[in-house]
Formats: C-alpha cells, structure tokens, sequence
C-alpha cells in the first residue's frame, strides 16, 4: 500500500512536469484555455450561487439562534457570518463541490480520450499531449476558481443578510454593523491562497486519474469517481495545512 502510493505520487509529480512543457503552437493552447475558462467559470455559476447563498442563510441562522439567550450584542452574528465565510466556508465548500462538478468531467473527458486512443493519436504526431490537455485547465482553474470562490463570499454574505433581517431576527443595520467590525484583510489574503491551492489539486488529480485510465467504460467510472475523492481528501489535507501556516 505504501509503495503504492509512492508510485502514484511519483508518476503524478512527473505528470505534472510534462504539463509544463513548452507549447509547441501558443494560439492551440490559448484557444483551449479560453474553453476551460468558460467550462470551469462560466458553467459552475449557477451551483456555487445556490450553495453559497444557502450556506450564508443556514450560518446565520444557526449563529442567531445560539446567540438568541447570551450577552453577545446581535450585530456579533454579520461579524461571525463573515470571518467563517471568507476563511473557511467560501473557499473550502465551493472547491469541495467543483471536485465533484469540474473534476469529474475532467477525469472523464481525458479518460475518454485515452480510451478512444485520441492521446495517442496526438503523442504520435509529436504533441506533448500532457501540456496541451493539462496545462490549459491548470491555467484555467487558478483563474477562474478564485473568482467564484470571491462571488461564493459575496454571495454566502448576502444570503446571511436576508435569512436574519427578513424575519426581522435582526435589523440590517445590526448585520452590517457586524460586517465592518474587526475586519482583518490578512483573512482574505488565506482566502485567496485556499482557493488557489485547491483549484491546483482539484485539477490536477483529476488530469492525473483521467490520463492515466485503463479498460472500458466502468474503468472510466471508477476513475472519475476516484479523482473527486481524492480531490475532496487532499483539499481537506491541504485545508488543514494552510490553516497551521497561515495562522501561526
């Protein structure tokens, strides 16, 4: 088992040293780039504003209703809302649920190409066929990731708002209140790492589980089911690690 994962680790680490090889054509790589861009931005939206807002809603009011019979001042609740949100719950839980939405489909678009012998179609006529499929989702994900993980904060806020001040557990001016006290930029700036970090590894392990498939259509599964549980485990891992880092 351990040599196992020292192997796989290994082909990984030299996976990821091909991707960053130089382009043999720059415009075939932009365009892909642009593609994943849109894939990865433009079409995880719509998730990452339903889970955002929901998560902010269900903070807010939990955090109400544990604070409902203490000392604590309520405009407390937009000031807890939004540290959870920015340093754990934006980052963490929008790149938790694009391993399963984005990873997956990456791990099975590569998969089915590597089953449908595209990959060595591509090796053949000379393509680095590691950095035309890896490198542009790589560049893609550092971009676009962060970007969601920012409206996910904006959003997950926004929807603690409306869950305490329309029924009137509290007034907006108490919320906002609490979003402008003990503001601390250093917690975005781990925000922004988080998310950078996860998007690296949600994309790679997938490239490294689609690339790498061998055998049919359930093999194709596994390996899309596998890159979405390893991606969840190692951004958890590396969650854990950032936050020894960062705030000691």
């Amino acid at each position: 088992m351990g040599l196992n994962i020292f192997y796989h680790f290994g082909r990984y680490l030299l996976l990821i040293k091909s991707a960053f090889g130089r382009p043999e054509k720059f415009s075939m790589y932009w365009k892909e780039t642009i593609r994943q861009m849109y894939d990865i931005g433009v079409g995880s939206l719509v998730i990452v504003f339903i889970i955002s807002i929901f998560i902010g809603a269900v903070s807010a009011v939990q955090y109400s209703y544990q604070l409902s019979d203490s000392f604590i001042p309520k405009y407390y609740i937009g000031y807890i809302v939004r540290d959870s949100t920015i340093i754990e719950l934006a980052p963490t839980i929008t790149c938790l649920v694009l391993a399963g939405k984005v990873g997956s489909n990456i791990a099975a678009e590569i998969g089915g190409m590597r089953q449908k012998e595209h990959i060595d179609a591509m090796e053949i006529m000379g393509v680095n066929t590691a950095g035309y499929l890896i490198m542009p989702k790589i560049i893609a994900a550092i971009t676009m990731i962060p970007v969601l993980v920012c409206i996910a904060a904006f959003v997950s806020i926004t929807g603690g708002y409306l869950a305490v001040v329309i029924p009137r557990l509290m007034t907006g001016e108490e919320f906002i209140y609490g979003l402008h006290s003990f503001y601390v930029p250093y917690n975005v700036f781990m925000m922004f790492v988080k998310a950078f970090v996860f998007a690296f590894i949600l994309t790679t392990v997938s490239c490294y589980q689609g690339y790498y498939v061998k055998g049919g259509s359930v093999e194709l599964g596994v390996a899309s089911t596998q890159a979405v549980v390893y991606s969840d485990i190692l951004i958890l891992l590396a969650d854990y690690f950032i936050a020894m880092i960062l705030t000691f």
